[in-house]
């Protein structure tokens, strides 16, 4: 299995997603706006979908994969499969009974998550509706992660990379047919969450009977594995996912803040998760089995190796995104959502937002692939007691840049990127403290030649934007296709400094452990 060969169909899938994701964002933007609405459905859907992150792309996967490839490889398909079916089971039950409180305690949970809505009653009562609603996607999604999860431990990338497809499908007919059908239209984007979450768990259904991994019921809470992921979840939750924790507790900072603010960091969240998703997540998802097989096999030269270039990867990618997000903000945000109700002040709003997530984009990438560096080899410890000064460190911040240097809900986003970086360089040393990761040659030409790179990058973008006002006055194709010729502009110059400077396609192709 050729590792470059899976990313590029990871990426190339969670692409299309991205860009089914921006056409939805553009439709919520042109129908609903950024106002009372829009505020009350994200904060709904931040809930559940939080749950998402943990599972499908964090701790759930770092705590079953190792131990389901250690069951795959030591013993066999049918203790495998009864390993499988207790999770699953289990995990059901439990799901339920989070659903069904979801849904009974929607109030309380609004008002901690969200107690600026307070105050005005038909946004606390509108937010509470859209909680109810969505509320099962808890359930749902958190058993696509399970199917993911196995999948990805039998190399079939692509099926759990295609899913998040169907819920931008999902929310692009809701907003587009559904909408004038509910009162008010908002609640179509709650009925979008609760199908594509049923969608998704169906389509994978297949794909796992044809491996012999259907998930049966059977309950029985005295399986040694079940016991072993559960205690490797518990902090892992927690470790992993401390960025999205962050964003929760973000979002009760932001409902106090001036009407928008939560919409604005939500419209910068989804550009700045273009290149995380494509990137990050990607990586992370193959990184772990092939890491997890490695320490299995006590082989760390590999296991330190593939760290390796992992990371060069994520440097080469991540520092031209980042660079691009905040140089060509306004351009980005003009072109994919300043119409109807989306105003260019909405525009330059977002646009503070974007440039705080764009300093630490680096670091948010980078914990996804540090992080499986000790979820590998099943050393929880040492992410929690990073991530709880990371967490410690991102309210310290939080405080200072809203209420002391008056940032307000750009001064969340800058909390969260540079509390990333934080985690990430604490990551990062320890690893290397302890000799899990070993740098090979050549990392100081390597850093040389990005940034050359990056400085031709910068200046491709600063002499082809122009000024700003124009991307907030022009409209039509005529904005579409500066941007477009802008990035692909950039793009070419990026790679072709790189390529003239001797980096080469097959110097990063890795052939993974099957």
């Amino acid at each position: 299995m050729n590792l470059l060969k899976a990313l590029a169909t990871i990426s190339s899938l969670t692409l299309v997603s991205r860009i089914l994701a921006f056409v939805r964002d553009v439709l919520i933007a042109r129908i609903f706006g950024a106002g009372m609405a829009t505020d009350a459905f994200f904060v709904a859907f931040r809930l559940p979908n939080l749950l998402r992150r943990l599972f499908a792309e964090g701790a759930f996967s770092q705590a079953f994969v190792p131990i389901f490839g250690e069951y795959k490889n030591r013993r066999g398909h049918d203790e495998t499969k009864l390993l499988v079916d207790h999770v699953t089971t289990l995990l059901a039950v439990i799901l339920f009974f989070v659903t069904l409180i979801g849904v009974i305690a929607a109030p309380i949970l609004i008002y901690l998550s969200a107690p600026g809505f307070v105050s005005e009653p038909d946004k606390f009562d509108l937010t509470v509706q859209l909680l109810r609603l969505t509320a099962p996607y808890i359930f749902f999604i958190s058993l696509v992660a399970v199917a993911a999860g196995i999948l990805n431990t039998y190399n079939k990338f692509w099926v759990p990379a295609f899913a998040p497809v169907l819920l931008n499908v999902c929310f692009i007919a809701a907003a587009l047919w559904l909408a004038p059908y509910c009162d008010p239209p908002v609640m179509a984007l709650g009925w979008a969450v609760m199908v594509a979450g049923v969608v998704q768990l169906a389509f994978q259904i297949p794909f796992l009977k044809k491996i012999g991994m259907m998930p049966r019921w059977r309950l029985n809470l005295r399986d040694a594995g079940v016991w072993r992921i559960i205690k490797l979840m518990g902090p892992a939750v927690f470790g992993v996912s401390v960025s999205q924790i962050s964003l929760i507790i973000n979002t009760i900072f932001a409902s106090l803040l001036a009407a928008g603010s939560v919409s604005w960091l939500y419209y910068a969240d989804r550009l700045m998760e273009f290149p995380s998703g494509m990137l990050g997540v990607a990586l992370g998802t193959i990184l772990l089995p092939s890491l997890s097989k490695h320490f299995a096999n006590e082989n760390f030269t590999e296991y330190s190796r593939l760290l390796d270039w992992g990371l060069r990867l994520t440097f080469m990618l991540t520092l031209p995104a980042a660079l691009a997000l905040g140089m060509i903000a306004v351009p980005l945000l003009a072109t994919f959502f300043q119409h109807g109700a989306f105003e260019a002040r909405d525009v330059l709003m977002t646009r503070e937002a974007l440039v705080g997530y764009s300093v630490g984009l680096i670091g948010i990438i980078l914990v996804k692939i540090l992080a499986p560096g000790f979820y590998a080899r099943q050393d929880i410890k040492t992410p929690v007691k990073i991530a709880i000064v990371t967490l410690i460190a991102t309210q310290a911040m939080n405080v200072l840049f809203v209420f002391g240097l008056g940032l307000n809900h750009a001064g969340l986003a800058l909390s969260i990127g540079l509390a990333a970086c934080l985690n990430s360089a604490v990551l990062f040393y320890f690893l290397k403290k302890r000799g899990i990761y070993r740098p090979e040659p050549g990392w100081g030409g390597f850093f040389a030649k990005v940034c050359l790179a990056l400085l031709a990058l910068g200046l491709t973008l600063w002499f082809g934007m122009g000024e700003e006002q124009q991307w907030l006055a022009t409209a039509g194709w005529a904005r579409i296709g500066h941007l477009a010729w802008l990035v692909v502009l950039g793009v070419a110059v990026y790679f072709a400094v790189l390529w003239v400077l001797g980096f080469r396609v097959r110097d990063f192709s890795k052939r993974g452990v099957r």
